[in-house]
C-alpha cells in the first residue's frame, strides 16, 4: 500500500486511477493507453511542482518516508547470500539492528544496519528501528570477527535515535554507543556508511564512524530531529519546520560542511518512488569506494578516520 505525505498528496488520486485502470482495462484497448498517457503527463507536472525545490523539513518528512526502502531492502537487492548473526552473547537479540556476512561483487563483507519496519506489527517489532544497549553490542559482535577476518564492512544508518527506555538505560545504553564508537575508531578494515534515511543522535552515529560516508540525497543526519529541537528551543514541537532550516541535517548542507563524502542520487521524488533506481545508484558507489580502500593498510585507514572525525565542524579555543 502506497503511503502519501501530505505535500504529495494531490499526486494520489491520480497514480490511484492508473492502477484502476491496469486493474480493468485490458493493454489491447485503445482507452487504455490513451488515458495512461493522459494521466502519466499529469503526474510528471505535479512531480515537478512537488518536488522540485524541496525544504530541509520536507527532505526531512521524505527520509521517514513509510515506503522508503530499509536496510534489508538494501541487503537483499544489492548483496547476496546474507547471512544474519543474532544476539549479542550477553542479554538477547535485538531486531532493530540487523547485522551479519554477505558477499558483494564476489567479496565477503560485513553488513550492520538499523531496520524499521514495514508495517505497524514489523514496527512494533523492530521498536522502530530504536536499538537497545545489545543492538549494538551485537552489531560490535560482527565487526570484531570481520576485523578479524580482514573483512570490510558496510553500515547502514537508519534510526530516529537509540531507545531511551529505562530498561535500555539499566543495560548500558551510553556504554553500548561510546563503546561501539570507539571500537569503530579501531578497526583495521575498510568501513564504509551509508545514511539511508532517518539518522539520529548517537543511536547513528554509533555505527556511524566510517572512512567513508554516503548519503542518501533525501536523507537526514542530526543530533536531534527538527520536532525535539523545537520542542527544546521554543517549547513548541510544531516548529519543526524552523528547527530543520536551523539544522541543516540534509545531504546537500553536510556535503558542504564536509561531514558525508558523497550525496547518492535518488529518483525524482524520493527513493520511495523507485526503490530499483536507488539500488543502482548506490551499488556503483560502494563497488568504487571498496575497491580504493582494500589496499590500504590498517594504519592508514585508522589514521583516515581519526583525521576525517577530527576535522568536522568549526571550532575556537581561547
Amino acid at each position: 500500500m502506497r503511503f502519501y505525505l501530505d505535500f504529495e498528496k494531490r499526486l494520489e488520486p491520480y497514480e490511484r486511477r492508473i492502477n484502476e485502470i491496469k486493474k480493468f482495462y485490458s493493454a489491447s484497448d485503445p482507452r487504455y493507453t490513451r488515458e495512461i498517457q493522459s494521466i502519466t503527463k499529469k503526474i510528471a507536472k505535479l512531480e515537478k511542482e512537488i518536488y522540485g525545490e524541496l525544504t530541509n523539513w520536507q527532505r526531512s518528512q521524505l527520509s521517514r518516508h513509510l515506503n522508503r526502502p530499509h536496510t534489508l531492502d538494501y541487503i537483499e537487492n544489492i548483496f547476496t547470500d546474507f547471512v544474519e548473526f543474532h544476539g549479542d552473547r550477553k542479554f538477547k537479540n535485538d531486531p532493530a539492528v540487523v547485522a551479519g556476512f554477505a558477499r558483494f561483487g564476489g567479496n565477503s563483507v560485513a553488513v550492520v544496519g538499523h531496520q524499521k519496519g514495514k508495517d505497524v506489527r514489523e514496527m512494533a517489532y523492530r521498536n522502530f528501528g530504536m536499538s537497545h544497549p545489545e543492538g549494538y553490542r551485537k552489531a560490535v559482535r560482527v565487526m570484531e570477527l570481520a576485523n578479524r577476518w580482514g573483512k570490510p564492512i558496510v553500515t547502514f544508518i537508519d534510526t530516529p535515535g537509540a531507545f531511551p527506555g529505562i530498561g535500555a538505560e539499566e543495560r548500558g545504553q551510553a556504554e553500548a554507543i561510546a563503546s561501539s564508537i570507539e571500537f569503530m575508531f579501531s578497526l583495521s578494515v575498510p568501513v564504509i556508511t551509508v545514511v539511508i534515511g532517518e539518522g539520529g543522535s548517537g543511536g547513528a552515529l554509533a555505527i556511524g564512524v566510517g572512512n567513508i560516508i554516503l548519503m542518501l540525497e533525501n536523507a537526514t543526519y542530526s543530533v536531534i530531529s527538527p520536532e525535539g529541537c523545537a520542542a527544546i528551543l521554543w517549547r513548541d514541537g510544531s516548529k519543526g519546520p524552523l528547527a530543520a532550516e536551523a539544522l541543516k541535517p540534509t545531504a546537500n548542507d553536510l556535503f558542504r560542511l564536509n561531514v558525508i563524502d558523497e550525496i547518492v542520487k535518488e529518483p525524482f521524488g524520493g527513493a520511495h518512488r523507485d526503490w530499483s533506481q536507488t539500488f543502482d545508484n548506490l551499488r556503483p558507489l560502494l563497488s568504487k569506494y571498496l575497491k580504493e580502500l582494500s589496499p590500504l593498510p590498517a594504519h592508514d585507514l585508522k589514521k583516515m578516520r581519526y583525521e576525517k572525525f577530527r576535522k568536522m565542524g568549526i571550532f575556537e579555543e581561547k
